[in-house]
């Protein structure tokens, strides 16, 4: 088969096709054809060396596919051959074929193709566990969203407004803040032209934001505790703005602040698979009635996976990029 391997680390060239084994299911997993993969932040991570594989997993960037069942390990009893599914991988994404847990595979909404479907599992999979499980958005309540437009914010917007919450976006430029507010937020806010404390302070009444899912750190952690809520959560998902953070910890105490976070790939197949069937029977039907959906950016063809990268490290992007692998 075709695959995309990180010849060394650098810089988005270091993408080459190559030619690699069809690996095999082993037991409860299924062998994927995969026809679109997406593209995430953490595949440009790993290929810069600085984020690699957990043991076990494929060499190889790609965290989410979408394609066919093309054979089944023993005990993959609920897909059959020719099934067309998504699925969350630890890795390997970026190749024709992928072997991944048959329990982290998910039917594609009625009507997605191929590329839209790719598009779901590594960013519904954040969203979900970390805006309403660790988060525990509630309806009525008041979500803060940084990086608004990006693949992760365009999702975590609409599930908001879909299960009955108010978002607030950031965004760095007004177009983007246009979008933000087209899938549903209150208010979008420019952040390099405006202050989103004080935005979020004056939208909510005083009050602040119940729950804050961030992808900054950095500098923003101070902030995000001055515009949170009094018992407000905030999500830590990555630290684009630097890992390293001061944190008032009276105003932690005084708001009863919860600061949690997670990160995805590393977890267990069990853990995934209870989020896969939480998003089946909470999300699923919201996509396939087109209440929620990807946003999507561009498309490319597996072998320049590196135009992708560098689309990606350029930050211009809206919503999702994906691989056409079919």
């Amino acid at each position: 088969m075709t695959a995309v391997a990180i010849s060394m680390p650098g810089g988005p060239m270091v993408l080459k096709p190559e030619k690699r084994d069809v690996p095999q299911p082993g037991s409860g997993e299924i062998l994927v054809r995969v026809h679109a993969a997406g593209v995430n932040r953490p595949d440009v991570m790993q290929r810069k060396g600085i984020y690699p594989p957990p043991p076990g997993a494929s060499d190889l960037p790609g965290l989410e596919v979408a394609g066919e069942v093309a054979a089944l390990g023993e005990g993959a009893a609920r897909w059959g051959i020719g099934d067309r599914v998504c699925a969350l991988t630890a890795g390997g994404g970026y190749a024709e074929y992928v072997t991944v847990h048959a329990s982290n595979a998910l039917p594609l909404p009625a009507g997605f193709t191929d590329t839209e479907a790719a598009a779901l599992p590594e960013t519904y999979f954040t969203v979900w566990h970390n805006v309403f499980e660790r988060g525990a958005l509630k309806p009525g309540e008041t979500l803060l969203v940084h990086g608004g437009s990006s693949g992760i914010g365009t999702t975590a917007i609409q599930l908001a407004v879909a299960f009955g919450a108010t978002a607030i976006a950031t965004a760095g430029s007004s177009e983007k803040c246009q979008l933000c507010v087209k899938l549903g937020a209150s208010r979008a806010i420019n952040y390099r032209e405006e202050d989103f404390v004080a935005v979020v302070k004056e939208a909510t009444g005083g009050k602040g934001a119940n729950v804050i899912l961030d992808m900054v750190g950095g500098d923003y952690v101070s902030r995000n505790y001055n515009a949170a809520a009094v018992d407000g959560r905030i999500v830590q998902i990555a630290t684009q703005g630097g890992a390293i953070a001061s944190a008032d910890l009276v105003k932690l105490m005084t708001k009863r602040l919860v600061h949690t976070g997670s990160t995805l790939r590393p977890r267990s197949i069990e853990f995934k698979g209870a989020l896969a069937i939480a998003l089946e029977a909470q999300v699923w039907p919201l996509l396939a009635t087109r209440k929620v959906a990807p946003v999507m950016d561009m498309i490319f063809p597996l072998n320049d996976a590196w135009r992708a990268h560098e689309r990606m490290e350029e930050g211009d992007h809206t919503g999702k990029i994906v691989l056409d692998v079919s």
